[in-house]
Formats: structure tokens, C-alpha cells, sequence
């Protein structure tokens, strides 16, 4: 398999901190000069090795949002 480029176009932030400095995030990232998508994934503590992770579209990602709105407010009933 080829390698794959990759341009950070945006840090969005930091979800979680590993014990040894490992960092999800999620992130706008151009994949192999394709148009950008929000990636969330695991990164070393100087951003040069990557975790297995998932991109979504903007849609999915709104997608996403309104499932976890809902599971909020299905918490807040019980």
C-alpha cells in the first residue's frame, strides 16, 4: 500500500489525554488532496504517528450531534 498524505486543515480540539500523552481528536483533515473532513483519531504526543480512526462528512457529522442530543436528552427522562 501507497502512502498517505495528509493536510491538517483545522485543530477542532482534544477529547481525551492518554497516560502516555497520546490524544484524540478531532480534526479538519484533507486526505490525499481530497476535499477536507472531520477526522476524529488518536495522535502521538508530537503529532507525527496516528491511531486507527473514522472521517465524516459534515452531514454525518450533524448526524452524529443530533443522535447524541438525543441520547442527552433521553439521560435527563431517567
Amino acid at each position: 500500500m501507497g502512502s498517505i498524505d495528509y493536510e491538517r486543515i483545522k485543530q477542532i480540539g482534544t477529547i481525551s489525554e492518554s497516560s502516555r500523552g497520546w490524544t484524540k481528536q478531532l480534526n479538519l483533515i484533507s486526505w490525499n488532496g481530497r476535499s477536507p473532513k472531520f477526522d476524529l483519531r488518536d495522535w502521538a504526543p508530537d503529532n507525527t504517528k496516528m491511531g486507527k480512526g473514522m472521517t465524516l462528512t459534515l452531514d454525518e457529522l450533524k448526524a452524529l450531534k443530533e443522535l447524541l442530543n438525543q441520547m442527552h436528552e433521553l439521560n435527563e427522562t431517567v
